[in-house]
């Protein structure tokens, strides 16, 4: 009996140790998007993987420049108009990459998201 009692105890103790939420404050939680930065780590991989098929070291196919690392990329960005060059709807002209396909919209987002937020590398 004393062995129950004494359990009991310890299950009073910790039950009524935890705090409690309400559904105000669950839903407020959820709601609060976590802070973001895109980097050139998160985009990164558009250059390499679409972009470098031109835009290498040497550039291939008439393109005018490399796009091979972070430098060089924040440079078109900010001096070469890349932002509008990916930007415009198939079939325009100028649109990159040259011949389309256009690049998916969460990837140009993503792209103009990291200048807004700066241009930072890391």
């Amino acid at each position: 009996m004393k062995l129950l009692s004494y359990l009991s105890s310890i299950v009073f103790l910790i039950l009524g140790s935890c705090t409690t939420h309400t559904y105000d404050d669950l839903e407020e939680l959820q709601q609060a998007p976590p802070p973001l930065v895109v980097t050139y780590q998160d985009v990164a991989f558009v250059f390499e993987n679409i972009c470098s098929a031109c835009h290498s070291n040497p550039p291939q196919n008439g393109a005018p420049m490399s796009l091979t690392n972070f430098a060089l990329v924040k440079n078109a960005v900010e001096t070469r108009g890349l932002l509008d060059r990916i930007s415009r709807n198939e079939g325009e002209s100028g649109l990159m990459p040259l011949g389309g396909p256009r690049l998916p919209q969460q990837d140009i987002d993503l792209i103009v998201q990291w200048n807004s937020d700066g241009l930072l590398e890391n």
